[in-house]
């Protein structure tokens, strides 16, 4: 069998149907206001919902296996991303603790895979399945 491949227009007219297939689902998905983040996973909306970051996780500030100095880190370049401004979400499902699973999308930007690229998180091999940039 051949390869099948695309001239230089060709790539560019997949890319902007992409682009735009992405801008398109996420102009429909719901947007909230993040308040704050507790640590490099874990916001809560201005509303008071507490959103735990899908697919994704960064170092602990509490606890056993905690790196207070890396989830300061991951903490703060969160707030820095997403505090007092407004995101889109795409809500999953609940964890144990009653929080919204979801993911936040913020001008066509994925917040979690943001964070693994950058290296304040993991993905979280348990339940990567949930987010289709894991794949």
């Amino acid at each position: 069998m051949g390869k099948f491949k695309l001239n230089w227009l060709e790539n560019i007219l997949v890319l902007f149907f992409l682009i735009s297939f992405s801008s398109e689902i996420n102009a429909k998905l719901p947007t909230i206001t993040i308040k704050s983040c507790y640590d490099g996973d874990t916001c809560t909306t201005i509303d008071g919902e507490k959103i735990r970051l899908a697919c994704i996780d960064t170092p602990e500030l509490k606890g056993e296996k905690a790196n207070p100095i890396l989830a300061k880190e991951a903490r703060d370049f969160l707030n820095n991303l997403v505090s007092n401004k407004q995101v889109s979400i795409r809500r999953i499902t609940f964890d144990r603790y009653g929080r919204t699973v979801g993911e936040l999308i913020k001008k066509d930007i994925n917040i979690q895979e943001l964070l693994v690229k950058k290296g304040y998180g993991k993905i979280y091999k348990k339940y990567a399945d949930q987010c289709e940039w894991t794949r």
